[in-house]
Formats: C-alpha cells, structure tokens, sequence
C-alpha cells in the first residue's frame, strides 16, 4: 500500500527568534498507509497535539517536509490550505465542535455546504450519514437535546461529508463513559473496515490504542516507540476464527440430528414402555377379574351346599 502520510523530519517552533523560542517537535517523520488505523499516544506535554495539527493541516510546521495524499502541503497557500483540509480531512474533536443552534442534520451538511454540494444532494447525503451512525432518528434535534455519544456520533458524521481520504480523532472518547466511548470505537473500526477509511486516534489511553493496526508513542517532542501489529496474523486470526464458526455450527448440526434422533428413540421406547404398561395393566385387570369370578363361584357353590344340608 501507499503511505497517505508522509513526514519528514518535522520541526515546530513557537515565538521563532525570540528569547522565549520553544520547540515543540524536533524532527518527527512517519508514514501512514493508506487504510491504516494508527494510535498516536502520549502523555499530556508529549507534543500529540502540536503533531495532529501538523497532519491536520491546521498548522505548518517550521521546517520539514509533509506529503499528504501526493499533495505538497508546504507548497500550499492558505486558501488551498483550507480545501485541503475540508476535502481531505475530516476532524472528530473531544468537544464535539457542533454548531449549538443548528440540529443535527445541518450541522452534517456544513462541510459539504463549504465545498459547494447543491442542497437536494448535500441533503441527502447528510441523512445517509445520520443513518451510517445510527442517528437518523434525531435528524432535527440541537446538539443540546443530544446526549454526549449522539453528539459524537454527529460529529462522526460530520466528519465524512466531504468522503475524506483521512479522519483524524483528537480524544473522541474523552468526554464519554466507556460504554459509549465503546460505541464510538466500534464506527471507527466499521468505518476503517467497511469504508476503508484512514484514521489517525490522537489518544492518551493504551487500552484504545491497542485496538488499531500500530501504536505510535510520543514523549517530549520525539516518537519513542513504534508497535505494529501483523495483519497477515490478524487476517488469519480471522479466517482461523470462520473455519472454527463454520466448524462448530456443523458440530451442532451433528448434535441436533444426534438429539433428535436420541428424541425418537426415546419417543419410541416410552411408546413401548407405555404398551407394556398397559399390557401389566391388562393382565393385572384379567387376574383381578378371575380372582373375583373364582370367588363369586365358591361363594355361590357353598350357598347351593349349605341349602342343600338344609
């Protein structure tokens, strides 16, 4: 695969020439494939701020070099900047950024609004989105009648009007509880999986960074660390997991044909246990009734004796 981002020896520098000069990143570079799910962690100082606002195209930095998807972005004037940014980019932000007056709806159909879509299609593309994440249903609703998932799930939405190559998640479950922080994560690995989308998670949790395909760790301004997970191994991991599915569901094919045929023969035995019963019953019954008949016949030949001695 081709790398989507591309960074070469980043350096950012605040109040430049200055006594009080501060660098922030000092000389990152990493590359991002195109339909890779990265984690970029660190803790609060690390500089994974300043690094998402550099591949965010929401800052240049003060020297290096950053391709994004063959696009120069240091050649870029500011104008090209920000359709950049609104084509390529979509932002999913810890706050949520909704615009408080304007439902949900509207607020999904800004980007698409500034990239110029007519409204009948900017429209309906929205409402296809609402429906992707599940929030279809609060169409109309203000950001303040939205709970803080179906804000981000909003926000989520937001971020794929324009069909961006990358979305890029600054603390998206920050604000959350982690049931629906959990909610949040399970779109953006249906997204990554399903859309193929590329997401970068700017995140200070070790536990959601082990879910995407490479965790990179940020300290002080530098990366400190690279984990990459094997693909190869996840894919077989999956096709592993199938086969056992496909296993276990023929397994238990097997064992319901075994219990019904269990059933029947049971069925059958309880069927001629029943008839023996019944037989036991019968005969039981016959020598009942004999029993009786034979004393019938001795009661009645010794009245027949008794009144012959008479």
């Amino acid at each position: 695969m081709s790398s989507i981002i591309k960074l070469e020896n980043i350096v950012k520098k605040f109040y430049e020439g200055e006594p009080n000069e501060l660098e922030i990143l000092h000389g990152i570079s990493l590359e991002v494939e195109e339909g890779e799910f990265v984690a970029i962690v660190g803790p609060s100082g690390s500089g994974k701020s300043t690094l998402m606002n550099m591949i965010g195209v929401l800052d240049r930095p003060t020297s290096g070099k950053y391709i994004l998807d063959d696009i120069d972005i240091g050649e870029a004037d500011e104008s090209e900047l920000s359709e950049i940014r609104n084509a390529k980019i979509g932002f999913v932000f810890q706050t949520y950024n909704l615009i408080a007056k304007t439902n949900a709806l509207k607020n999904v159909e800004l980007p698409m609004l500034y990239a110029g879509m007519e409204r009948n299609e900017r429209i309906k593309r929205a409402k296809e989105l609402l429906e992707l994440v599940e929030m279809a249903d609060r169409a109309k609703h203000l950001p303040e009648e939205l709970s803080g998932g179906q804000k981000q799930r909003v926000a989520i939405a937001r971020a794929m009007a324009n069909d961006p190559a990358i979305i890029l998640a600054d603390e998206p479950t920050g604000a959350l509880d982690s049931k629906t922080g959990r909610l949040v994560m399970d779109l953006f690995h249906k997204l990554n999986k399903e859309k193929h989308k590329t997401i970068v998670l700017i995140t200070h949790s070790e536990e959601l960074a082990s879910e995407t395909d490479r965790i990179i760790s940020i300290k002080d301004g530098n990366i400190i660390n690279e984990v990459k997970k094997n693909r190869d191994k996840k894919t077989t991991s999956a096709n592993e997991t199938e086969k056992n599915k496909e296993k276990i569901d023929t397994n238990n094919e097997e064992n319901k044909k075994l219990n019904n045929k269990d059933e029947e023969n049971n069925l059958e035995k309880d069927k001629e246990n029943n008839m023996e019963k019944k037989k036991e019953e019968l005969n039981v019954n016959k020598e009942t009734i004999n029993s009786a008949e034979k004393e019938n016949k001795k009661e009645a030949t010794l009245k027949e004796t008794e009144g012959g001695e008479e």
